[in-house]
């Protein structure tokens, strides 16, 4: 099987642990079809962390021995919703939603995109 072309891992930088639990949408660019409309991000895959902050099935194939489905150049934007995860532990979260828009030039490539998160901060780079 053929893994996501489009990983992410979350670790909470004020314990030194991966958050697992992290709802992650992955969303597709969509440029306005006319002069005055909104452009808009289609939802095109959704996953959960695991229990080592990894969400490696986000964007994979739908069947065991499937390819995973083919990615086109252009803008992505994946969603992390960490407020439930800090909230479990009784911790206030000042980012209840942490977006990161990225782009796409080789599809096929893959594309890591890891967040490393706390109650009052965040930060990201391109993954390997």
């Amino acid at each position: 099987m053929s893994k996501s072309p489009i990983t992410c891992h979350v670790l909470d930088t004020s314990i030194g642990k991966p958050a697992e639990g992290i709802v992650v949408n992955l969303q597709q660019f969509e440029p306005a079809a006319k002069e005055g409309d909104f452009d808009t991000f289609t939802p095109i895959a959704k996953g959960t962390t695991n229990s080592d902050g990894r969400c490696t099935d986000l964007f994979a194939p739908a069947n065991p021995g499937e390819s995973a489905p083919k990615l086109r150049p252009g803008l992505y934007k994946i969603v992390f919703r960490p407020k439930a995860y800090f909230e479990v532990t009784n911790r206030k979260c000042f980012y209840p939603w942490v977006e990161i828009t990225f782009e796409i030039e080789k599809p096929e490539e893959h594309y890591h995109i890891p967040l490393l998160i706390s109650p009052y901060s965040f930060t990201t780079y391109r993954g390997s």
